[in-house]
């Protein structure tokens, strides 16, 4: 038997994305053509029901994604396999709906039995397609057309730049949508409690230092008590206040080491946190996201913030603390 030629994986991946890469430009381009991509979004952001997005194959698994993604972006969507839709899942669809169905071909016969009954239910449709001229383009009321010179596979048949490319102006519908609404951070974090992409946007410094304890010494604090308040509170360092409460400055366990290889142990007694702060220390306010706190430490290399609140001293936030809850 004869072995078949060695292939350049390389080669063909480079040929793969610049294949899809020309097809998104195309889409890019196609968008100025016509005013229904605008007219859609308008449509949409004014819908008092639900944005039902379809499709059948390939097209289901990219329809799929596009819900997900406008309902984490505050738009209520759901999804309804175009197959599923004829046999019973229509009844999903209420008044006030609006459906976007996904095809490469617009042409597909669970397309061309889904929407006569579409029709029928009164709601607005888009064509999200690579054919401007099939059936379901020509039935609905926005085309937003995705045009597409080859698929990526070498038979031109694998699903993969219509793919991509359909999954690439969703995307584009949804933060169209997004901007349009002037959808905050804040109101991402409401719709993404968990895993880390959440606590980046909803945790705060406050969620996190009111655990810690608060080591702090007065300016007059003799070096034993300072030892003992650094190591009994386990944060590595402590604040130094003036006698007004007033933040002085800190001192970490680094400056007590760095003191001590500087020798003059005789004189170790007679020391006080005066003489040791380090004053102007990197602060953070309790408000502030806990995201935030972990870029302080990045940029000055450093493991741990005092935390104020109203300029007072408020405790300490520590890199523990972000790695505990996964931020790092």
């Amino acid at each position: 038997m004869q072995t078949p030629p060695p292939t350049d994986v390389l080669a063909v991946a480079r040929q793969v994305l610049l294949t899809e890469a020309d097809a998104l430009r195309d889409a890019a381009q196609a968008l100025a053509a016509t005013p229904d991509f605008a007219q859609c979004v308008a449509v949409l952001l004014a819908l008092k029901g639900r944005i039902v997005v379809t499709g059948v194959g390939k097209s289901a698994h990219i329809a799929g994604k596009l819900v997900a993604t406008l309902n984490g972006t505050g738009s209520p969507a759901l999804f309804m396999h175009a197959a599923d839709a004829i046999h019973g899942d229509l009844g999903m669809i209420q008044t006030g709906d609006f459906v976007i169905a996904i095809s490469k071909s617009g042409d597909t016969p669970e397309i061309k039995v889904l929407v006569p009954l579409l029709r029928r239910k009164g709601v607005g449709l888009a064509a999200l397609v690579a054919n401007a001229d099939s059936y379901l383009a020509r039935q609905a009321d926005y085309v937003l057309h995705t045009p597409i010179r080859r698929e990526a596979c070498p038979h031109d048949l694998a699903p993969t730049t219509s793919t991509t490319a359909a999954l690439a102006l969703g995307d584009a519908l949804a933060v169209c949508l997004l901007e349009s609404r002037q959808f905050t951070a804040q109101d991402f974090a409401r719709l993404h409690p968990g895993g880390t992409l959440g606590k980046r946007l909803y945790l705060t410094v406050g969620d996190l230092s009111r655990q810690n304890q608060r080591p702090q010494v007065g300016l007059a604090a003799p070096l034993r008590e300072v030892l003992l308040e650094i190591s009994g509170k386990r944060l590595g360092a402590t604040a130094v206040l003036d006698e007004a409460g007033r933040l002085a400055g800190i001192i970490t366990d680094g400056d007590l080491r760095r003191m001590l290889g500087r020798g003059h142990l005789a004189a170790l007694d007679a020391l006080t946190a005066h003489d040791i702060l380090t004053p102007q220390p990197a602060t953070i306010d309790i408000q502030e996201f806990a995201a935030e706190a972990l870029a302080r430490m990045q940029a000055r290399n450093i493991t741990q913030l005092i935390v104020t609140e109203g300029g007072q001293f408020a405790g300490f936030i520590h890199l523990h603390d972000l790695l505990r809850e996964g931020l790092v």
